[in-house]
């Protein structure tokens, strides 16, 4: 039950700093609002290790396939993404279709056991789902 309320907060933060992003940008450009949002995390990340963990950053050099260390760069490409798509969407739309790419993903993911994940077999019941979320995108876009 606490996965459940710690993805909610997730969720509701990752809205939250995509609109704070988005009008960060307005002011000072989108590399240089990625660059802050990149390094304050860098610098909050590096608080809580002193705080509370200290285990060595040399255990990152045993991580395989080496591929998965891409986190990072990949984590700037999505504040420019979310950036770009709010301030062209407005947060309500973009979101929406943030959260149904990440739901479509992450069920392939899963179905074809990409990336060290465990395979699961496809069930109707979730792409029904995905259907209906889809459906909702296009009632909720709809003038």
């Amino acid at each position: 039950m606490i996965g459940f309320f710690i993805a909610l907060i997730s969720g509701a933060l990752m809205s939250i700093q995509g609109v704070f992003n988005t009008q960060v940008t307005k002011t000072s450009g989108i590399w240089v609002a990625n660059a802050f949002v990149q390094f304050s995390a860098l610098l909050v990340c590096l608080a809580a290790w002193l705080i509370t963990d200290r285990s060595s950053f040399g255990t990152l050099m045993k991580v395989e396939p080496k591929y998965m260390l891409l986190g990072g760069a990949i984590g700037a490409v999505i504040t420019y993404t979310v950036i770009k798509s709010m301030d062209m969407l407005g947060p309500a739309k973009a979101v929406m279709l943030i959260v149904i790419a990440q739901l479509i993903v992450a069920y392939v993911i899963e179905l074809l056991g990409w990336f060290g994940t465990d395979k699961q077999p496809l069930e109707w019941r979730k792409v029904i789902g995905m259907g209906i979320a889809i459906a909702g995108i296009v009632i909720f876009k709809w003038k």
